[in-house]
């Protein structure tokens, strides 16, 4: 499975799959087309973490006051159920490898990967 979770109005996004190719892709841009529970699960089996998946640079992490709260991974799941801007983009997903956000070590990483 090729698969990249992904914002169309955000440009680091787009910056990023300019990088590769997306020949055998599937994308699913996820304002328009939410989440489901099965696929944050499958992204969780990958990452093993739902705080991994979490991105704290979301203007609501702020607006929620979610820095003073104590969250698990419950709440993390959760929360980016409920608001597609806290799943850190983009997530890709190639077989049983997944990369997790716009860090330039996760770029570089999936980069090599593809090839």
């Amino acid at each position: 499975m090729k698969k990249i979770y992904y914002l169309k109005t955000c440009d680091t996004c787009k910056r990023i799959l300019k990088q590769i190719s997306l020949e055998g892709f599937e994308l699913q841009e996820i304002k328009t087309q939410p989440i489901t529970v099965k696929q944050l699960e499958e992204m969780h089996d990958l990452s093993n973490s739902y705080e991994r998946l979490f991105s704290r640079r979301s203007k609501k992490y702020a607006a929620m006051d979610l820095k003073s709260q104590t969250l698990n991974e419950q709440d993390y799941k959760q929360l980016i159920l409920e608001e597609y801007t806290f799943l850190k983009r983009p997530v890709v997903l190639i077989d049983n490898t997944i990369f997790i956000g716009n860090s330039k070590k996760n770029v570089e990483a999936l980069l090599s990967h593809i090839g």
